[in-house]
């Protein structure tokens, strides 16, 4: 699933290209692309037509779509899933191989909803008062993430010292910080020489802000180049793929020397996923028995 950077890449594209358009004829082309939106197919594409697009918003990896007319205002939320891409393209282009949803708009372009493993999907949802702003009701219980005015590190840390959880894990929960992904999460931890499996009690409150504050720095730089791309199923609105890959300290390095000290990087399994680190910047605590 593509994080934080992936996702605002693809925020900034479509609101430059879809602000105060109008949605036209809306085509689900595939069953599986619009399930989660229980009213059904006909529901979701009546309810669009017409209806101006307001903005495109994003919470952590959760994008939506704010559409409204004289009678309704609703949230198209994206699942981009593991290979979920948003397009843009002129009216009559050749369709891609995997094209789920066709969206009309008013000025002769077409936003396009390609995903290759169906994991993805649209659904339309109501908005909600989240105290410092409005989100799909869906996407309410996932915390503010760094780039947000809500955003509160002090709240943060004091979450982290009660949890008494190892700290990658504590990054990966959405209801923590929102955002946050396994790459991410890699990175931040090698920037502030913290192994992910060091206990959140354990850390002191200084070293758990430096570890956010990194979080936010790592994910800052990758937007600046459109994100991490390491296939063809991430790209941005015109389909090109990112750059951060170049400038990646940790994630993926197995075996690589250590851009700080030179010790050849690791990998380990973890919650179901890889970790990289350096053995000897972010020194592995004590298994617990």
């Amino acid at each position: 699933m593509p994080e934080l950077p992936e996702v605002e890449t693809i925020r900034m594209g479509l609101a430059t290209h879809l602000t105060g358009r109008r949605f036209g004829d809306v085509a689900v082309l595939h069953p599986r692309a619009a399930r989660r939106h229980l009213l059904g197919d006909d529901d979701l594409r009546n309810r669009l037509r017409g209806k101006m697009i307001r903005s495109v918003d994003r919470r952590g990896k959760y994008l939506w779509l704010t559409a409204a007319d004289a009678a309704d205002e609703v949230a198209v939320v994206v699942h981009l899933g593991m290979s979920g891409q948003m397009l843009m393209a002129e009216s009559g282009a050749p369709d891609p191989v995997h094209l789920r949803i066709r969206a009309d708009l008013d000025d002769g372009n077409e936003l396009r909803f390609v995903d290759q493993r169906t994991f993805g999907g649209w659904h339309l949802d109501d908005l909600v008062d989240a105290g410092s702003r409005l989100v799909p009701e869906s996407v309410a219980h996932i915390a503010p993430d760094p780039f947000e005015p809500a955003y509160d590190p002090d709240a943060v840390v004091a979450v982290l010292r009660r949890k008494d959880t190892e700290i990658k894990r504590a990054l990966l929960d959405q209801t923590v910080v929102a955002g946050i992904g396994n790459i991410y999460a890699d990175e931040a931890l090698w920037r502030a020489q913290v192994h992910g499996r060091r206990r959140t009690r354990g850390l002191s409150r200084a070293k758990l802000h430096e570890v956010l504050f990194f979080a936010r720095e790592v994910m800052s730089e990758a937007i600046s180049v459109g994100g991490t791309s390491f296939d063809d199923l991430y790209v941005n609105v015109n389909g090109e793929s990112g750059y951060f890959e170049r400038a990646l300290n940790a994630y993926g390095r197995e075996g690589e020397p250590c851009a700080r000290c030179g010790t050849p990087m690791v990998r380990e399994s973890f919650m179901n996923r890889s970790s990289f680190f350096c053995p000897s910047c972010q020194r592995p605590p004590r298994r617990r028995v």
